[in-house]
């Protein structure tokens, strides 16, 4: 990706950040952004189980670079990141509702924990600002489509319960200490640097490694069910205007991030077999337990206080990351 165009207002050479998660998917766009637009400094501050040291390579040895490695659960970590920081992109985060399921303990430890221990170092030094990552997950059982923020319903995942955790600390901070904190709740954010690997993978790295190879990939359950997926770059955007508005109603609320469009996995999955020029059909599974049958956005109240407007509809980021997926991934195919 090259972030060139910018989403904030005046120049960010006098401002001093920390990305938390800053080696991940997320977190290394954000970073990319950052440096892009000639931040004073970029801390990141990244233990590296689920992002990898190859996102942020271009950037080791800059002189308003650094990198901390080190673990957000660890509050001595968290406070020696947040030293001198004025701004904090919150990105760390164990994701996936089925990993939350099978091990709710390590999710709440570093969802909620380490969250905590972000909050309470940004409130000890000092920082301005902090946009978190929330997630559209707690939304849970509401029916309503498209989701709205000020309607939620019954978390249906451990997952979903720690980003309504953190969305309510955030909350008590800004209300107890008057740190300045917006949320953003992404709607299955997608694009370069998102790992085909591991167990938890996602779905679109996972269906564009299966097409490349000439494998079958794996639908849970019929496939119809929808999500609003979201290229990469309106999220940079997201929090660059998130951390950077004036507009003082907009500064302790939570905002969906999306494109407030749905599609269907397995039109998903046929629209990237298209990309691959693949005839490989896909295997139907079980349900997954704790997994929204629909997610659809509204982006309006992003829209008007933080001035979000997408840039990528799906299929235009999908283009983008599949020519990205294959060029790193598979160059000679």
């Amino acid at each position: 990706m090259i972030y060139t165009q910018p989403f904030h207002p005046g120049s960010i050479q006098h401002n001093r950040f920390l990305v938390t998660g800053g080696a991940g998917f997320i977190g290394s766009n954000i970073v990319e952004y950052l440096i892009t637009h000639g931040a004073e400094k970029v801390t990141v501050l990244d233990n590296l189980s689920t992002g990898f040291e190859v996102n942020i390579q271009p950037y080791l040895g800059l002189p308003n670079f650094v990198f901390i490695k080190g673990d957000i659960c660890d509050f001595d970590s968290c406070q020696k990141a947040a030293q001198g920081v004025q701004h904090v992109f919150h990105q760390a985060a164990l994701g996936s509702v089925p990993r939350s399921v099978k091990d709710p303990i390590t999710t709440n430890k570093v969802n909620v924990d380490g969250f905590l221990n972000i909050l309470v170092a940004a409130r000890d030094q000092g920082v301005k600002r902090l946009v978190y990552a929330s997630s559209s997950s707690v939304y849970g059982d509401q029916p309503d489509s498209p989701k709205i923020e000020s309607i939620i319903g019954n978390a249906l995942s451990p997952y979903a319960v720690t980003k309504r955790t953190n969305e309510l600390y955030a909350n008590v901070f800004a209300e107890t200490y008057g740190i300045e904190v917006i949320g953003l709740r992404y709607f299955n954010i997608f694009g370069p640097r998102q790992s085909p690997t591991g167990e938890y993978a996602a779905a679109i790295p996972l269906f564009m490694d299966a097409l490349l190879c000439q494998k079958s990939a794996f639908i849970n359950g019929d496939g119809l069910q929808s999500r609003d997926f979201t290229f990469v770059a309106n999220a940079v955007q997201a929090n660059i205007k998130a951390m950077f508005t004036k507009q003082g109603g907009a500064i302790g609320q939570v905002y969906n991030i999306a494109v407030g469009e749905k599609k269907s996995i397995k039109d998903l999955y046929f629209l990237l077999q298209g990309f691959a020029q693949s005839q490989q059909e896909p295997i139907y599974r079980e349900n997954r337990k704790g997994d929204i049958r629909d997610s659809l956005a509204s982006i309006e109240k992003a829209e008007k206080l933080l001035g979000y407007a997408p840039t990528h509809k799906l299929e235009a980021g999908l283009r983008i990351t599949f020519d990205w997926f294959k060029s790193v991934y598979y160059p000679h195919k």
